[in-house]
């Protein structure tokens, strides 16, 4: 495709599945089921960190999470003292276990009562040089901060360390993107749509490698700028809204 059909494409595919009805079957049903800030981005934080595998596995164990919190997120950890830790014991998704949802909790209690929310960090992060980047960065150091154990680090990406982020940069749209259909959450304001990068992941990068959109091979940082660069020739102030059709395409459509 030249650049325009290739741009009317992708358009055309944003506007199909960047609807209400992509809701129900994804991860970011979990936050939506909730109408104060604070619930939102703690189930959205919590649902994106275990979102890889299967999609109604992913679903079920962050519901079992809210759950787990008496279906009041921020109450449970800012007003009910963490008491019963061992309720998070047997709680397990793929390689996340009950060791280290019981420091995530823990973590999460001290954000909000030190820094009044998630939001604070990623835009302080954000504020020494203006990229999602650093401010992921950041927001890993502070929220690895609590002594957590050794395994439990893994469960934050490291794009200093090359990791694609996958998982924040998903948060990060769902947190920043305004809610224009219905999907995204548009609840932060200090980090602008435009410094959004692509939650890549492998439907997106293997769609975008069939659309000549991306050539690095691997699924990395690297590969994220790469992806995030050129989406922005077609738009600069929201590249990240063709992650709904590079994922659309490749989970849906198996294109």
């Amino acid at each position: 495709m030249i650049p325009e059909e290739l741009k009317n494409f992708l358009d055309e595919k944003y506007n199909q599945f960047n609807c209400t009805s992509f809701i129900e079957s994804d991860p970011i049903s979990i936050p939506r089921r909730f109408s104060r800030k604070e619930d939102i981005e703690i189930a959205a934080f919590l649902s994106a960190t275990i979102a890889w595998g299967q999609r109604p596995t992913i679903i079920r164990n962050a519901n079992q999470l809210m759950q787990l919190m008496d279906g009041e997120p921020y109450e449970f950890l800012t007003q009910t003292a963490i008491e019963d830790p061992e309720r998070f014991d047997s709680f397990v998704h793929r390689t996340f276990n009950g060791i280290d949802c019981l420091y995530f909790m823990r973590a999460l209690s001290s954000i909000y009562r030190k820094y009044g929310g998630l939001e604070k960090l990623f835009s302080d992060g954000f504020a020494i040089d203006g990229t999602v980047k650093t401010a992921i960065i950041h927001f890993r150091e502070q929220f690895l901060s609590f002594d957590p154990q050794h395994r439990t680090e893994k469960h934050i990406a490291n794009p200093a360390k090359g990791s694609s982020a996958k998982r924040i940069n998903m948060l990060l749209r769902w947190m920043v993107r305004p809610s224009v259909c219905g999907v995204d959450f548009g609840l932060w304001n200090s980090i602008p749509v435009s410094a959004l990068m692509m939650p890549l992941d492998v439907h997106s990068g293997s769609v975008a490698r069939k659309l000549g959109l991306l050539r690095r091979t691997q699924n990395d940082w690297q590969a994220v700028e790469e992806l995030t660069t050129t989406l922005r020739l077609f738009d600069p102030s929201d590249p990240v809204k063709y992650d709904f059709a590079l994922f659309g395409l490749g989970a849906f459509e198996k294109f």
